[in-house]
């Protein structure tokens, strides 16, 4: 096992470097930079601004985009990686790290908790469905996680706040805190910030788990139809087992082998922020300031934030794999 992680450890490192080439050299080739967009009003009033734009590209690093030049901006921001330090963010004015580690927080909540619900929610559903094959229970499961998985996000979180925030006026469609309200700096005015937020945050997460558990639904579904019908299954209920033990002891087990490999790409969602949400809902989390750096053309943050996805992905295949050889024994790490 120590082999193997170390292994896989090496060649990781081989597979975030070609990463962060990939990335780096795609956020340099993009149309306009950081500069461009900052100054492009100011350019049109006043033409003799953009005799200065050259030079406040070269104070940021980004005024030569030829070959050499962008090789030359990603060996010095490989330098500064080696060092511990992803570089200031042009729009944030803070250290990458500092705004990642300050703003992923909330989109993790948000996550965990959608991603807690949705296996709650998508397995139960899953097995029911293919334990009723054919049925009207199975039909309705299906038509209604086929509509979570075709409808888009940003389309279903617009109907979730007209339906629920505008019209009924149960909860609020945007931010975290309420704008007028004031809390006092007691443990009383914290659990009241805390339940603020909480409330805020019913509806990005309803959205999230009702747009994910089709997907998973269906996996679950497809898997018990294929353990249901293999030869163990049936020498359980000859031998005279209950239907409930021979679904939830014999095929449930099981089943959970294939969905091990849905762990490799948890990890980096949990941390990674849901964009399109948190864009939607006004909700500060690290995917919706990605988004806004991207915008902007500010490549320290995309960079930093790119290659936080990339470790938490390639932790994520790494974790995925080892779980996968825990719960089917007959899998060999060698």
């Amino acid at each position: 096992m120590f082999k193997y992680i170390v292994k896989r450890i090496l060649i990781s490192i081989i597979i975030l470097l070609g990463v962060s080439i990939i990335v780096y050299f795609l956020v340099r080739l993009m149309p306009a930079d950081y500069v461009d967009i900052k100054f492009a009003s100011q350019m049109l009033n006043n033409p003799a601004v953009a005799e200065r734009i050259q030079e406040f590209k070269e104070l940021y690093g980004i005024g030569d985009n030829s070959f050499l030049g962008i090789l030359k901006g990603y060996f010095s921001w490989l330098g500064n990686m080696f060092r511990g330090e992803m570089g200031d963010s042009f729009i944030y004015n803070r250290p990458v790290e500092d705004v990642i580690g300050q703003n992923m927080w909330i989109s993790f909540t948000i996550a965990i908790v959608a991603t807690i619900l949705q296996f709650l929610i998508s397995i139960p559903l899953g097995i029911t469905s293919a334990t009723h094959q054919y049925s009207a229970r199975d039909y309705v499961t299906t038509v209604l996680t086929m509509i979570g998985i075709g409808l888009p996000s940003y389309f279903f979180a617009a109907i979730a706040i007209k339906l629920f925030s505008q019209s009924l006026g149960w909860f609020p469609n945007s931010g975290l805190l309420t704008p007028t309200a004031t809390y006092p700096d007691t443990f009383a005015g914290f659990m009241q910030k805390l339940g603020d937020i909480s409330w805020h945050l019913v509806l990005p997460i309803f959205v999230s788990v009702i747009l994910s558990i089709g997907g998973l639904m269906r996996y679950t579904r497809t898997n018990t139809l294929e353990v249901l019908n293999a030869d163990y299954i049936r020498t359980a209920r000859a031998k005279g087992l209950s239907e409930k033990t021979v679904i939830y002891k014999h095929a449930f087990r099981n089943t959970l082998i294939p969905l091990a490999t849905l762990l490799a790409g948890i990890l980096p969602s949990l941390f990674g922020g849901m964009l399109i949400t948190e864009k939607v809902f006004a909700i500060d989390g690290i995917g919706n300031l990605a988004y806004q750096a991207l915008r902007q053309g500010d490549i320290p943050f995309i960079m930093g934030y790119n290659m936080f996805l990339a470790v938490l992905s390639v932790l994520g295949t790494l974790f995925s794999d080892i779980m996968y050889s825990i719960v089917d024994p007959r899998v060999k790490l060698s």
